[in-house]
């Protein structure tokens, strides 16, 4: 018989959800920092393998909004909790249990779930044990597994506890389809991912990214607008002589060529739009609806 069920991923900031998702699809489905609040969407992703369909989604990390991106944020993080069949509570090992115990707790949960404690590879096995049993005795907590999202290790053994606990059904996607995700999504992830490589402080959190055009053909043209709050923020992401963005240009259109398996033309431009964060008519331009 056929299993197949909606997952969701959640946990604190920077927990590894999104080297997880990576991890398991095999693919680079979801852009990564060592920086918290990266991901700001709700990315599907559909893991298919012998007799089940799981439909992965990689969700925020859980924060109290201090503005409406932030509550466009945990809205994804609602939507995750209203049509999972299992939840993967991730846990960053090398900090306090009792934070991450603190985020579950608050979510509810209907469902049952899988306690993935991650990063077991920069622990001792002494603070693993305890963790494991601590989030052993969380009602919550149907499995706990432990893994190194990172260095790929034991995800064999989650995928497989994952699987077990699938509802059985018919799959929600064609087996060849990785995501429901539009292909632009990806490219102006891209782009944001080598903002939070590039830049410290507050640019990656006060700047998102626009794909305005998307030419398809031998070479394929893209059209990009990097949107930040202020000036000085514009003149830092451009550098003495534009030097910055064309590095940021470079490392991007490396990576969305691998993405796409096509030759890339990439133009970057720079725009200020005070507030976007707080603006309901930006934050649904730039697809934060």
């Amino acid at each position: 018989m056929m299993k197949s069920g909606f997952v969701s991923i959640f946990g604190c900031p920077n927990a590894g959800k999104s080297t997880l998702l990576n991890a398991l699809m095999g693919e680079k489905m979801a852009i990564v920092s060592h920086k918290s609040q990266t991901t700001r969407h709700r990315i599907r992703s559909f893991l298919n393998g012998p007799g089940f369909q799981a439909v992965l989604s990689d969700t925020p990390g859980i924060l109290d909004p201090e503005y409406r991106l932030h509550e466009r944020m945990m809205q994804a993080v609602k939507a995750g909790l209203e049509d999972a069949d299992l939840a993967l509570l991730i846990v960053d090992v090398r900090k306090p249990f009792e934070e991450a115990e603190q985020v579950f707790a608050s979510l509810r949960l209907k469902v049952p779930a899988i306690v993935v404690l991650n990063k077991t590879d920069a622990v001792d096995a002494e603070r693993q044990a305890a963790t494991e049993q601590f989030f052993k005795e969380r009602p919550y907590a149907r499995q706990v597994v432990s893994i190194s999202a990172l260095h790929k290790s034991n995800l064999d053994a989650l995928k497989k506890v994952l699987v077990s606990m699938l509802p059985e059904g018919a799959p929600f996607f064609p087996e060849e389809d990785l995501t429901d995700m539009p292909t632009r999504f990806f490219v102006g992830e891209i782009v944001r991912e080598k903002i939070f490589e590039l830049f410290e402080e507050e640019i990656p959190y006060q700047s998102t990214v626009s794909v305005v055009s998307f030419r398809e053909g031998s070479t394929v043209g893209i059209t990009a607008e990097i949107i930040v709050q202020r000036e000085s923020q514009k003149a830092i992401v451009i550098g003495e002589g534009g030097r910055t963005i064309r590095e940021l240009g470079i490392r991007a259109r490396r990576d969305i060529e691998a993405f796409l398996g096509n030759k890339v033309f990439l133009e970057l431009f720079v725009k200020v739009r005070p507030g976007w964060r707080d603006n309901e008519r930006h934050l649904r331009e730039y697809g934060y609806r």
